[in-house]
């Protein structure tokens, strides 16, 4: 399948908002190294630098191997560099002059790699520069969200395949990998899922039936399921399905560089009473958050009414997590990373703004019983909320 080349006013676009986010913050440069910053900067999928000034154009390095897979041709300035001490003589040709403040990406970069690009800038102050990437990505372009809609339809397309194959006796992992073929197929990228967080360990499906559900532990979600092993003890485990228990398949999808990250409950048969009012509850809850979003509201609020509103059905003591193991946001931000900001959580004040897009999962949970929940993919409007996600807002009985 042919990849998507960013368009070059695109690029431009992004490049004066991340200017002006350095100006903001009076930072004279930013230096950029991590593989997602750099892509969404240059539309170039390889390793390299970014040197982007607060004012004026920037510098592309790349060494001298050949193109990857997936290179386009840059609209920017690029020097071939055959070692990094090539690169402070070649900013100071090109603008006359060093920055007197140089931002990184302090959140990922790790310090054994800062402290040798801080000894290419002598005398130059090294700063925390990644709110200057990382702000100006929370608001997507219509090129961006009509990529995060294309991802959505394949997402559809899976979670429907998922409804055919789910049968007695098979083990969450099977099912998981017999869903994962099916995205692969219909075009899901090769690479895994990307997350920011150097402790978070990425993966595509989150398939937790009956008790498995109700197991808490590694992951910092309101379950983690019982996993492979002890190496790994999070997520689809061994554990066969049974008729009547509820399935939560929790599935990340990454197409064109944009993730998707969407979660549906299944059930072989009806399923018993208690199971069935909390995945009712869950998409009740789903609901009332979004009837609240709209730009000007903080993520607090939401937060906050989706608290209430379990209490109001009759789960507080259920939601988020059994008692003492609850976690405190409801949603986060989403796009070419599976978890950007803003956080849907207790206590911050993060103000929606149009354009945001963000995947909403209010889970409730029985320890070692059972876990109901939803996750659908929105975008921010000039009043309200528009769904990307494709997939129904539904229970999906077999």
């Amino acid at each position: 399948m042919e990849a998507i080349v960013v368009p070059d006013k695109e690029l431009e676009i992004r490049k004066k908002r991340v200017q002006k986010a350095l100006r903001e913050k009076e930072i004279d440069a930013l230096f950029l190294v991590q593989r997602v910053d750099l892509y969404y900067l240059t539309g170039i999928r390889r390793r390299g630098i970014f040197y982007l000034p607060a004012e004026g154009e920037p510098l592309l390095f790349l060494d001298a191997s050949p193109a990857s897979e997936g290179d386009r041709p840059g609209i920017y300035e690029t020097v071939r560099i055959a070692s990094l001490e090539e690169v402070s003589p070649a900013i100071r040709d090109f603008y006359g002059t060093l920055p007197r403040t140089i931002g990184f990406e302090l959140d990922v970069l790790p310090v054994a790699d800062f402290h040798v690009y801080r000894g290419l800038f002598p005398g130059v102050e090294c700063v925390d520069g990644a709110w200057c990437i990382l702000e100006p990505r929370r608001i997507k372009s219509d090129w961006e969200l009509a990529r995060m809609e294309e991802a959505a339809q394949l997402t559809a397309q899976t979670f429907a395949y998922g409804k055919s194959v789910l049968r007695p006796g098979l083990e969450e992992m099977a099912f998981a990998a017999l869903l994962e073929g099916f995205a692969r197929v219909q075009g899901r990228e090769r690479e895994r899922v990307r997350v920011r967080n150097y402790q978070t360990e990425g993966y595509e499906w989150h398939v937790l039936s009956g008790k498995s559900g109700g197991m808490v532990g590694l992951l910092d979600s309101p379950a983690s399921g019982e996993g492979t092993s002890v190496a790994f003890p999070c997520g689809a485990g061994y554990k066969p399905i049974e008729v009547h228990e509820p399935v939560m398949v929790d599935f990340s999808f990454v197409f064109n560089e944009y993730h998707m990250d969407e979660t549906r409950m299944f059930s072989l048969g009806p399923m018993e009473g208690k199971a069935m009012k909390a995945c009712e509850a869950s998409i009740a809850i789903h609901d009332t958050v979004l009837s609240r979003v709209k730009p000007g509201v903080t993520v607090d609020e939401l937060f906050q009414c989706s608290v209430e509103k379990a209490g109001e059905l009759g789960f507080g003591d259920q939601y988020l997590g059994p008692p003492g193991n609850k976690v405190t946001f409801i949603g986060h931000g989403i796009g070419l990373e599976l978890v950007e900001g803003p956080i849907i959580a207790k206590g911050k004040k993060d103000l929606l703004q149009r354009g945001m897009t963000f995947a909403l999962e209010p889970k409730i949970v029985f320890q070692d019983e059972f876990i109901a929940g939803v996750e659908s993919v929105f975008v921010v409007t000039e009043d309200g909320y528009r769904f990307l996600s494709k997939v129904p807002v539904e229970i999906f009985i077999c």
